[in-house]
């Protein structure tokens, strides 16, 4: 992962662009093909949806005090609740009021600090008009004065930095809910809103009502920014069993300073899957949808210090994955590992090795035992290998013990130790070198305690044309290797045969396996995010 005197140069010569990415927009964007309007007698009797309204009570509970795994499992303590919790799939709403959809901005519910549920069940019809449903991506937007939760089947997603979407947007802010990427007419849709009075500590004196609710139907959502196609520099055959013919790169998001170290988060029950990816110049990580939002996943990702100033690139840099799910970070500007609890909290992995601190831990990248390894050049100190603050001789590669205990020092062979993976099989590591000087990838032997042997040069493009040095690396389930490197995007078989570049809009610096089916590799080139569509899977946490 690049962090260099190259890199602050260009921080340098990029200082008349706007510091901040694009600005953040709801998903999907663009004008939608078909709308039905819920607040209409017209729109209701189309989805087949009768909307049924109640008030919320707050009422007195039993809990818990926070306990030692803060979470309220300690003393019994009283606090409050409410009623009815109306957001299951299934709940019966049966009982209550049906209130007809043209009086969905009527003032209800009782002022002050107060809140009530809306409920309906749409069914999606075959048409709107002329237009076919069938395939359709479908957006829920609603305005509620003053706040508004949606709960979806049964579900209300939460994550870190989310704006909006099912949880609060924001004051008398449009919340957009995806429904469905693949309507099917006949589908039924239960949506349930929370509606809140606010600004809550103003103690409002007005009440909740409905300014406006649709359903937003899209043939083809527009999600990237731009298209063009690949620039392909073909060496091997074997190349086209790995880049379709005609493959396009798609800019998905644009206008940073820098970005690196980028993680796909796999879809859950709850939850699509989703890109992360860091920001060091801003001290940022940032989260991107597959519905084309971007927002800010985590502020001060990786220095919080009075001299932040001094820093090109005092964020984070390399981000992964626990066998948990539990986002793991290379914080430059704090010089350690860090990992992001499930309940917030932040676990230091490592930040020191016999007793000096470490430089700036780069990239990483876990085995299958648990055991977790990085990279540590000083390319995140304000002055790299010059740096006062430096206390350690050496560019280290280290390993972390899979229970947290045990740091080791694998290699210090390397200047600028960068990107690194495992084999497929776990029998080789590779790392490779941020050094101009020597652009290299490392190959060495996987003992069964975990440590390196047998260290070689698995490839070199020292004397390869481009300023760039090597910097991201991935791998695919066949083995092939995925470089940055002078030029682009080198691809590499298991053998050290150089298959082909894949040359960019941008030069890309580091990349991330995404999609369900991890075919799709995301590109951090610069001020951009890209992607790309192959033909193989990559090898992900």
């Amino acid at each position: 992962m690049r962090s260099t005197l190259t890199a602050l140069g260009l921080v340098l010569s990029l200082a008349a662009v706007k510091a901040g990415a694009q600005s953040i927009q709801d998903p999907p964007v663009g004008r939608p093909d078909a709308v039905i309007d819920l607040a209409s007698h017209e729109g209701t009797q189309l989805v087949k949806g009768q909307w049924r309204y109640h008030d919320v009570k707050i009422v007195t509970a039993d809990s818990r005090a926070v306990g030692p795994d803060l979470k309220p499992s300690g003393a019994p303590i009283k606090t409050y609740d409410y009623t009815p919790h109306a957001g299951a799939a299934d709940f019966d709403d049966s009982p209550w009021e049906a209130i007809d959809a043209t009086t969905l901005d009527q003032r209800r519910s009782t002022a002050k600090v107060c809140f009530n549920w809306y409920r309906i069940n749409l069914i999606v019809p075959e048409k709107i008009g002329n237009f076919s449903t069938a395939g359709a991506t479908v957006a829920f937007e609603i305005v509620i004065d003053d706040y508004a939760e949606v709960w979806v089947n049964g579900k209300m997603p939460r994550v870190l930095g989310q704006p909006g979407g099912p949880v609060i947007k924001g004051f008398n802010a449009p919340n957009r809910v995806i429904l469905t990427r693949n309507a099917q007419p006949g589908q039924q849709i239960q949506v349930a809103v929370f509606g809140i009075n606010g600004p809550i500590s103003y103690s409002p004196e007005n009440f909740i009502w409905i300014k406006s609710v649709t359903l937003d139907f899209y043939k083809s959502p527009k999600v990237a920014i731009s298209e063009t196609p690949a620039q392909i520099v073909r060496n091997a055959p074997a190349l086209d069993d790995i880049v379709p013919p005609g493959a396009k790169i798609e800019k998905l998001a644009g206008g940073f300073l820098f970005t690196e170290g980028p993680i796909w988060v796999p879809r859950t029950e709850d939850i699509d899957g989703y890109l992360l990816f860091s920001h060091p110049n801003n001290d940022l990580i940032y989260r991107w949808t597959q519905d084309g939002q971007l927002s800010i996943f985590m502020t001060k990702s990786g220095y919080r210090g009075m001299d932040i100033g001094e820093y090109g690139q005092p964020g984070s840099n390399g981000l992964t994955l626990d066998k948990e799910g539990r986002l793991t970070i290379n914080q430059h500007g704090n010089r350690r590992v860090v990992r992001l609890e499930k309940n917030g909290q932040i676990t230091v992995l490592a930040d020191r090795f016999e007793g000096r601190r470490l430089n700036s831990p780069n990239d990483l990248v876990y085995k299958s035992d648990g055991a977790l390894y990085f990279t540590d050049p000083p390319f995140g100190l304000p002055k790299f290998f010059d740096d006062p603050r430096k206390e350690l001789a050496y560019s280290g590669v280290f390993r972390v013990s899979p229970d947290g205990k045990n740091i080791q020092l694998l290699t210090k062979e390397l200047n600028g130790p960068n990107g690194l993976i495992f084999s497929p099989d776990e029998r080789y590591f590779y790392v490779d070198n941020w050094d101009e000087k020597k652009k290299i990838i490392m190959r060495y032997e996987v003992r069964a305690d975990g440590t390196l042997s047998n260290g070689e040069v698995f490839f070199d493009m020292t004397s390869a044309q481009g300023e760039d040095a090597l910097d991201g690396m991935k791998i695919d389930q066949k083995g092939n290797l995925y470089v940055s490197g002078p030029g682009g995007l080198w691809i590499i078989s298991p053998d050290g045969r150089h298959l082909g570049t894949i040359i960019a809009p941008e030069h890309p610096h580091n990349f991330a396996w995404g999609d369900d089916d991890g075919k799709t590799l995301y590109l951090c080139a610069r001020t951009g995010l890209y992607r790309i569509r192959l033909k193989i899977a990559g090898i992900r946490p």
